[in-house]
């Protein structure tokens, strides 16, 4: 028996097939090119602080400008605890890139002080050195002037394993203190601010470039004051931490401050997980110098942000593709 072949129906089979295999063919060629798989760039994480704080202010800045001249990502902002937390996020792969106090980077880069009785975290590399961050110890009450007034009051010393939480515990022990002799509160910046604002804590140390939002918010309802650090315990601290380098908080800084504050600064980098790509963490630090005025006019502390500047405090390896930009761009050591 002899049966007729129905050609017409081949060529609707040959077209719908023909369909299929073209866009399997496009689904292949982006899959290949940057990550890009259906039209969507590769998101990168990028881990900062609490809300009220400047790594979230910038992180946000960043965000707004960058995410509509990078190529084939995009950045997802994170809020956090803090360095601390941006660390081990770091480390368990749920975050690409973070920003961090160089301080706490390097112990745990290293293993070594407040890192000595844990591992040592080396799954990160630094992209750039942004800006300074002053240690700012806020209060409202008029009884306390100076750190030692800070013994049996309630003091919130950030976010447990922050940062700031180290830089509370080095400054007292530059005054002969320690945790032992405050009412320790571990409290996010704008958490802290709240408690200010109520009386169920008395001071507070924010760690952050100035002006700070939360600082400002709590100016705008209550009268402030910042807590000094004068000449012979910054001398005490620096033998301790090489890392802390003098600093001054301008008059006018704040409502209603009216003289300037000595004080110490530690620096706040950006810093990429390894597993992150070359070219992207290149693109990345490219964008950032090109888009410097239109970031800094977001977050005011990122307009401090130069070439030379970036590569300095920095105490561990930098990311491959930071190496490709500064080498490019005639930085020395690079």
């Amino acid at each position: 028996m002899i049966t007729l072949f129905d050609f017409s129906r081949l060529h609707k089979v040959i077209k719908k097939l023909s369909a299929v295999l073209i866009v399997f063919a496009m689904i292949v060629a982006q899959a290949g090119c940057g990550n890009i798989i259906g039209g969507k760039k590769r998101e990168m994480v990028l881990a900062t602080g609490g809300t009220s704080g400047t790594y979230f202010s910038l992180g946000d800045a960043m965000a707004n400008i960058l995410n509509t001249k990078l190529s084939n990502s995009t950045l997802a902002i994170y809020s956090t605890g803090g360095s601390g937390e941006n660390i081990k996020m770091l480390s368990n792969r749920s975050t690409d890139l973070a920003i961090v106090q160089n301080d706490v980077m390097y112990y745990a880069y290293t293993g070594t002080d407040l890192y000595s009785d844990s591992e040592m975290y080396t799954g990160f590399s630094a992209i750039a050195g942004i800006y300074d961050e002053n240690v700012q110890i806020v209060t409202c009450k008029d009884d306390i002037s100076s750190v030692e007034d800070l013994k049996g009051k309630k003091v919130s010393v950030g976010d447990s394993g922050s940062g700031v939480e180290f830089n509370a515990r080095q400054i007292l022990s530059a005054y002969d203190m320690s945790f032992d002799d405050i009412h320790v509160v571990n409290s996010s910046f704008g958490d802290s601010v709240d408690k200010l604002v109520d009386g169920t804590i008395d001071a507070a140390f924010i760690v952050a470039g100035t002006p700070t939002k939360a600082v400002t918010d709590l100016s705008e309802k209550k009268t402030i004051r910042l807590i000094g650090i004068d000449a012979e315990h910054v001398s005490i601290l620096q033998e301790n931490y090489s890392f802390y380098t003098s600093s001054v908080i301008p008059a006018g800084t704040y409502q209603g401050l009216e003289e300037s504050t000595d004080t110490v600064s530690v620096r706040a980098v950006l810093v990429a997980s390894n597993h992150l790509e070359k070219e992207r963490v290149y693109e990345l630090l490219k964008l950032l110098f090109e888009e410097k005025e239109r970031i800094s006019a977001g977050e005011g502390n990122f307009s401090t942000f130069e070439l030379n500047e970036a590569v300095k405090g920095i105490s561990i390896p930098f990311h491959k593709g930071a190496k490709k930009y500064y080498k490019e761009n005639g930085v020395e050591g690079f």
